[in-house]
């Protein structure tokens, strides 16, 4: 294993694809209300549009994301990094080259189909690279700048939203999504599982020549692929093989419920409610960001050999849902701006989730599991919308059944209590070593 230090080329590939990811997200608020409700602050179509997006995209990345995450055990980081990372250009290019609503509509498709496969599996292959590369001692650490690292890139990416019109947000943010697929294409190394031979082989070796004497339609290599790619029986009996993992996935879908709901609602609540525009969005963003890149890269490191990752994720489910209810009750401008204070520690949550996932299973199922877990937090980004997006539109009307415009983020602030209360049972336990915890079928 080669350690932190090898895995410089990953965290610059993902510090570009981030940035090109999130600088984008301070003006798409005011595109899709302009596009949807010219002239308006609070437009319930856009709120239910943009979360029948998200949940489109929740129910595709729950197939795809463990179906990428096992592909690469067997065929390698990098050959399937390649084809989310690809894919994500293509919205970008779109948005870059006019913000008409036509093309915004052009945008909203082909954004909605391209995340579907590419939005959870970045993560998931980057953190299976990460397990690959680095011991077990330093892996909490290791995830916890990688997510660092992603906060980083949110930092500029929003420092360029601010003060760079929407037509250059897009256009940058296109150039950066090419550059970080070329250069992870040129720089970074295979993931080799132990040096498994099986990894250097392409996905689709043979093909359909070698059968044809047989008069088969699929030949024996080509089938072997349909092989790799687990069944839901396989994935529960993962989870089921750990208790703690288990546990994890528990926790894991009740925070990604209150981060879809947030993502789905919270931005279209402070247009509706304090009327902020992009410049607004992005110093929100900005201070966001600036703190989870404090807490991931300076806080995780220092603390997680101290009191471990399961006291860490506990701390951070509290203070992020501290930080919504502070949102939800929000009487003047400057308090979303103040509740983000308690949020430092709420960025821990994801890193520590990981690294809890990364000890339960041998080094051959990193992929798989934490495939499985990002399946799971996309299964939360499904439910989300359909029970925020609703609320959120309800309640930023005049037909809300009373005065409490906030009422929505204060519910979404009571999914990490749950999975607070679930997190206090979780106990530090050895990592399983086998390297077959989900057999597969034959």
């Amino acid at each position: 294993m080669e350690g932190i230090g090898g895995l410089r080329h990953l965290f610059m590939t993902v510090f570009l694809t981030a940035f090109a990811n999130f600088a984008v997200v301070p003006a798409i608020t005011d595109i899709t209300v302009l596009a949807l409700c010219p002239g308006r602050d609070e437009c319930s179509l856009a709120i239910y549009l943009s979360g029948f997006q998200q949940a489109i995209i929740g129910v595709g990345t729950v197939v795809m994301t463990p179906v990428i995450g096992n592909l690469s055990d067997v065929y390698g980081r990098k050959s399937l990094l390649t084809i989310p990372m690809i894919l994500s250009i293509i919205p970008l290019v779109i948005m870059a080259y006019s913000r008409e609503t036509s093309f915004f509509y052009a945008y909203y498709v082909l954004r909605t189909v391209t995340a579907m496969v590419g939005e959870a599996s970045i993560t998931c292959l980057a953190l299976a690279y990460v397990a690959d590369n680095v011991s077990e001692r330093e892996r909490i650490s290791a995830f916890a700048i990688l997510a660092g690292i992603t906060s980083a890139a949110i930092v500029c990416g929003t420092l360029a939203a601010r003060f760079l019109s929407a037509a250059s947000i897009f256009q940058v943010a296109a150039f950066a999504s090419i550059l970080s697929t070329v250069y992870m294409r040129i720089f970074l190394k295979e993931s080799l599982l132990g040096g498994d031979s099986t990894l250097r082989q392409p996905i689709l070796k043979g093909g359909v020549s070698e059968v044809a004497d047989e008069g088969d339609v699929y030949s024996p290599k080509t089938t072997q692929v349909f092989k790799k790619i687990p069944s839901p029986g396989e994935l529960i009996s993962l989870l089921r093989s750990s208790k703690i993992l288990s546990q994890a996935a528990v926790v894991s879908f009740f925070q990604s419920l209150a981060e879809g709901g947030m993502q789905a609602s919270l931005l279209y609540f402070l247009k509706a409610r304090f009327h902020f525009n992009k410049n607004q969005f992005a110093d929100l963003m900005l201070i966001f960001s600036v703190s989870g890149a404090t807490s991931q890269l300076l806080f995780m490191p220092m603390l997680a050999p101290a009191i471990g990752e399961e006291k860490l994720l506990t701390i951070g489910l509290l203070m992020g849902s501290i930080c919504m209810f502070l949102n939800s009750i929000s009487w003047a401008v400057w308090v979303p701006y103040a509740a983000t204070l308690f949020n430092v520690f709420g960025y821990l949550v994801q890193p520590s989730i990981r690294s809890i996932v990364s000890k339960q299973v041998g080094p051959h199922d990193q992929g798989k599991a934490q495939g499985c877990i990002l399946g799971i937090s996309s299964f939360a980004n499904i439910v989300s919308p359909l029970l925020f997006s609703p609320l959120t539109a309800l309640f930023l009307s005049e037909e809300a059944p009373f005065n409490f415009p906030g009422f929505s983020i204060m519910c979404m602030g009571l999914a990490p209590m749950i999975g607070f209360v679930q997190s206090l049972m979780i106990k530090a336990s050895p990592k399983k070593t086998s390297s077959n915890v989900c057999v597969e079928s034959p």
